[in-house]
């Protein structure tokens, strides 16, 4: 039997799910024995009580090995500390020296998974840090960082982006999400662009338009850098179309065509996906953000053959994305009515992966 081990800040048994999320299942269903290694968290993590992690049973399951199911594992690396960026350059110089200690905590039981892993894959975070250590209790397995996010925009502690940039080259894979990614690192022979999976069974299946608002419905799902004055002037551009938005974003306009409907667990957002008309992908720019023209969200609206509005920072070469200048008027609406009339029929879907899709490009 194959064994992997997954290297990320996620939770195994969060309620909100990540990619690692999805690899681990696919990965579990084609058969591997799968260890989800929960890094970056602490005892800081504890006393700042603001991470949502939190909220789940981490101190009693910590540093042990967790059984969720057959094949299937959870360990979570409690440390004293990990790295955090203090917000002060001289701060974080100063801390740099402590941080060489981190990876040096004990593993405990996961040591000995790690030391017998076919494959490891790292996520975009504190987790690099132990790379050196895994290749001195593994160096025969084949070691994969898959890029979520960039690691630039994270606000990490300075000391993480070096750590990335010294090992890039050892990795025998990186799978990068964002082709903005993989034309930087362009040099390396082993950067390699692959889109975010879709847990493609959930979109197959029919379900109920679960719209009672007039059409066109214009749906948002997301969290992070999201515009609010692109849905204040959209609104208010088209006042009978409805804009629903899902995620916890912020104060809204208090609007009859507008309705948020908070945080969903996934499987809810589904069925607004599908019976939609137009997906927003409108994101207020910060240094970096041209990642986001490949993110999950583009991916999942495209499945569901819906056009796309999106600001001119993250313009790409697909033709069912109409894009507007952020803070003119004019523009986003001409990108609206453009997105509404196209033809959906249009769309293809042939560039978007499963997430089983995806696993096997790492496991390859």
């Amino acid at each position: 039997m194959k064994r992997v081990v997954f290297v990320t800040s996620h939770y195994l048994n969060s309620d909100r799910k990540a990619g690692f999320h999805w690899l681990a299942e696919s990965f579990w269903r084609a058969g591997w024995q799968v260890l989800f290694f929960t890094e970056s968290i602490s005892w800081l993590s504890l006393l700042r009580r603001r991470d949502p992690r939190c909220q789940h049973p981490i101190v009693h399951e910590a540093n042990r090995l967790c059984p969720v199911r057959e094949r299937m594992d959870s360990y979570v690396w409690l440390t004293p500390f990990h790295p955090i960026n203090l917000r002060v350059g001289a701060l974080n110089r100063l801390s740099a020296p402590v941080l060489k200690l981190y990876p040096r905590f004990s593993l405990g039981e996961a040591e000995p998974e790690i030391a017998q892993a076919d494959l490891i894959v790292f996520d975009s975070d504190h987790g690099l840090f132990l790379f050196d250590r895994f290749k001195e209790l593994n160096p025969r397995a084949r070691y994969v960082y898959r890029v979520s996010d960039d690691i630039r925009m994270m606000q990490h502690h300075p000391s993480v982006p070096v750590q990335e940039e010294r090992i890039l080259a050892q990795f025998d894979l990186i799978s990068a999400a964002s082709s903005v990614f993989s034309r930087r690192f362009a040099h390396l022979s082993n950067v390699f662009f692959h889109n975010h999976g879709l847990e493609k069974d959930l979109f197959d299946r029919p379900h109920a338009a679960p719209y009672q608002t007039p059409r066109p419905n214009v749906v948002y799902v997301g969290k992070h850098y999201f515009d609010a004055d692109f849905l204040a002037r959209a609104v208010r551009l088209f006042p009978h179309w409805s804009f629903h938005v899902f995620g916890a974003v912020g104060p809204l306009p208090a609007t009859p065509n507008v309705a948020h409907h908070g945080e969903r667990p996934f499987a809810e957002l589904v069925p607004y996906l599908q019976h939609a008309d137009i997906g927003l992908q409108n994101l207020a720019y910060t240094p970096g953000a041209e990642w986001f023209t490949d993110s999950l969200k583009m991916f999942q609206y495209t499945y569901c053959r819906l056009p796309i509005v999106a600001p001119s920072y993250l313009k790409h070469d697909r033709p069912h994305v109409f894009y507007y200048e952020p803070g003119d008027d004019a523009s986003i609406s001409t990108a609206m009515l453009a997105a509404q009339g196209y033809d959906r029929k249009q769309i293809s879907t042939a560039s978007v992966l499963s997430w089983d899709d995806l696993a096997a490009k790492l496991a390859a």
